[in-house]
């Protein structure tokens, strides 16, 4: 059994935070940001658009997109690390709310490598024959967990949420994966406070432990290795040569990471599709925003080898490599 990429969606709230926007609130600059990041702009969500909001939102637009009846969908797979609350899952909200009726679903939650790990997880399912179809979401609402007193972390993040649908198929399109993480950088991008661990107090509160933390140069410099083997052994895994991938789809944390990555594998920068300066970091949402705009700019023909990758929190890493198909619905 195979699988097939048939359709994408997404949705972006409505308010667009410039990097002239931050300079009114944080002690930065527009250059200070782009030279740094390549942002130039992020979005919002507005104070009713939750995490799952956003996801159902995506959701419906691939839905619609693929027109499919939501009753038919086996499988609704949420990656998130802003959930709406500890639990239930936002998957489940999804589920409900697009009328999934005959749909199991959970949330995954692995960072920014997230929308990639729970693509191949779908992918898993079906290639098994469990499930014929599954809806796979990113979608997270950053900005409420931001210090907008910290210009190392507050400029970097944006909200957002993008949804694929997976079907089984004759071929598999689905070539190759690589999904590892290393949990030695725990303390290079997390959150302190709010769990089982740190629970919310008084304390937690005035010592601002709810807010996302991060070890910038760390991060860097740990990542990109672990990005440069993903990407070669996925490849490896899949029988094909880097040379032979059309287009690179990678998280959009920091253009900076991305060109040390082509650097290291010696790349050219025009085969990674590239939108930070668009959207920011959106972490789950960050692949597939980058897969549609990819999509949009004619960017991916029919046969075409894609090649995703994120990484992140964790530290996780995942990548994967699909054929692009005729078969999908823009």
């Amino acid at each position: 059994m195979g699988v097939i990429l048939t359709a994408l969606g997404r949705y972006l709230p409505e308010k667009i935070m410039t990097n002239r926007d931050l300079e009114q609130i944080v002690d930065t600059s527009d250059e200070w940001i782009r030279s740094r990041t390549g942002i130039q702009e992020r979005r919002i969500a507005a104070p009713e658009e939750s995490t799952s909001v956003l996801a159902i939102k995506a959701a419906q637009e691939t839905i619609r997109k693929r027109g499919i009846d939501p009753a038919e969908i086996d499988l609704v797979l949420v990656a998130t690390m802003m959930a709406d609350s500890p639990f239930p899952s936002t998957a489940c909200k999804v589920q409900h709310a697009i009328g999934a009726t005959n749909a199991a679903a959970f949330d995954l939650a692995a960072a920014c490598s997230g929308f990639v790990y729970t693509l191949e997880t779908a992918a898993q399912f079906i290639k098994a024959g469990t499930m014929k179809n599954a809806l796979v979401i990113g979608s997270e609402v950053y900005s409420r967990f931001l210090d907008w007193e910290d210009r190392a972390t507050c400029v970097l993040f944006g909200d957002g949420a993008a949804a694929a649908f997976l079907e089984a198929d004759t071929v598999d399109h689905f070539l190759g994966s690589v999904l590892r993480s290393d949990g030695s950088g725990e303390t290079l991008l997390h959150m302190p406070g709010g769990g089982t661990a740190m629970p919310a107090s008084p304390e937690t509160i005035e010592n601002r432990q709810h807010f996302l933390k991060m070890k910038g140069l760390e991060l860097f410099q740990q990542v990109v290795p672990m990005v440069c083997d993903a990407l070669l052994d996925t490849t490896e895994k899949a029988g094909v040569d880097l040379s032979d991938v059309a287009l690179i789809v990678p998280h959009q944390a920091n253009v900076h990471i991305i060109e040390a990555v082509s650097d290291a594998l010696g790349i050219p920068m025009d085969k990674f599709m590239i939108n930070i300066e668009k959207y920011g970091n959106t972490s789950a949402a960050s692949v597939p925003l980058a897969l549609i705009d990819a999509s949009e700019q004619n960017r991916l023909q029919p046969g075409d080898l894609v090649l995703m990758v994120g990484f992140g929190a964790g530290l996780t890493v995942a990548a994967s490599l699909i054929r692009w198909s005729p078969a999908f619905v823009a």
